[in-house]
């Protein structure tokens, strides 16, 4: 790839949540420690249902009292119709501005030169990870935040569409490319952040999708949706698979089959994208299969050879 590049994010929802309870009200929804987070700030958390399934992975951002919950477009559905559900209006109020604001990531070298310029935002390489800060664009407000994951470092730019649009044009005339797509599914397999509805689903339990290693649970915190069998698993037991990425010289087929050295099934490829002469997935394995092993991935040209490798 490219040594800088721009990533556009149409598939991505946002929820802002304002109010004076939000604080309290996500931290008594999400998976993370939303009371600790600082203004400023930003963690991954996670949607679950009562039985610890996930509905939502999140990437949140605080600025001032207000949240904006970022997540994937399938997800965005039931993220929203739990936080309806829950969330009483008289303590903070729930926002869907998926289609009103859109993000775009911009990567590589230069990049925090580029958007303190075009953003007059400052001081963006002190940022840490998902930290973000506020901006604006001509007079229109935007927060620019250090990506969260990602094999490039950079930051992605979120505020009204028009904006935004306005603002990747003015970066492709000042030299900047548009990644393709293949290429930013190589970035996010990469980083080992799971995809919902592609990697994940409702049947999914949190530490399957290891949203644990993500940093994205907090096992101190009180009590929250599905916390009894998210806290049962971590201090009692294990899950019996989990997600792994898988590396190959060859294309992983999504649905193939997994198999050990033996020829024995253990698990599935979910999503895979084949980029600079490497092929990378991540597959559903189970946890007998450690990271290191080498297995067998049943394509249509036969049987291509994987190395396991733990998320993130």
């Amino acid at each position: 790839m490219t040594t800088r590049f721009l990533a556009p994010r149409p598939d991505r929802g946002r929820l802002e949540v304002r109010g004076p309870q939000a604080t309290a009200v996500l931290n008594g929804l999400l998976t993370n420690d939303v009371s600790t987070l600082a203004d400023g700030a930003g963690q991954w958390a996670a949607a679950l249902t009562a039985k610890g399934r996930v509905t939502a992975l999140i990437r949140l951002l605080r600025h001032g009292d207000d949240f904006l919950l970022e997540t994937d477009g399938a997800a965005l559905p039931g993220l929203l119709a739990m936080l309806r559900k829950y969330v009483n209006p008289r303590l903070a109020t729930v926002t869907d501005v998926s289609t009103s604001s859109r993000a775009l990531g911009v990567h590589g070298a230069g990049a925090a030169d580029a958007l303190a310029l075009a953003c007059e935002a400052t001081a963006l390489e002190a940022l840490a990870p998902m930290a973000c800060r506020t901006g604006t664009i001509e007079g229109s407000p935007v927060l620019v935040a250090r990506s969260a994951a990602g094999a490039t470092p950079g930051f992605e730019v979120i505020g009204p569409t028009a904006t935004i649009e306005a603002l990747t044009l003015s970066l492709a005339a000042a030299g900047w490319p548009s990644a393709t797509p293949e290429a930013l599914e190589a970035e996010r397999i990469r980083a080992g952040v799971p995809t919902w509805g592609v990697d994940m689903s409702e049947e999914t339990i949190a530490q399957e999708a290891a949203l644990d290693a993500l940093g994205a649970i907090a096992f101190a915190k009180g009590c929250y949706t599905g916390q009894e069998v998210v806290a049962r698993i971590h201090f009692r037991g294990h899950v019996n698979r989990l997600l792994r990425r898988l590396r190959a010289e060859q294309p992983l087929t999504v649905g193939a089959v997994v198999q050990d050295a033996s020829g024995t099934e253990v698990g599935d490829v979910r999503s895979s994208v084949t980029t600079e002469g490497a092929s990378l997935a991540i597959a559903m394995v189970r946890r007998e299969v450690p990271a290191g092993d080498v297995v067998q991935v049943v394509a249509d040209t036969g049987m291509v050879r994987a190395v396991v490798e733990a998320l993130p």
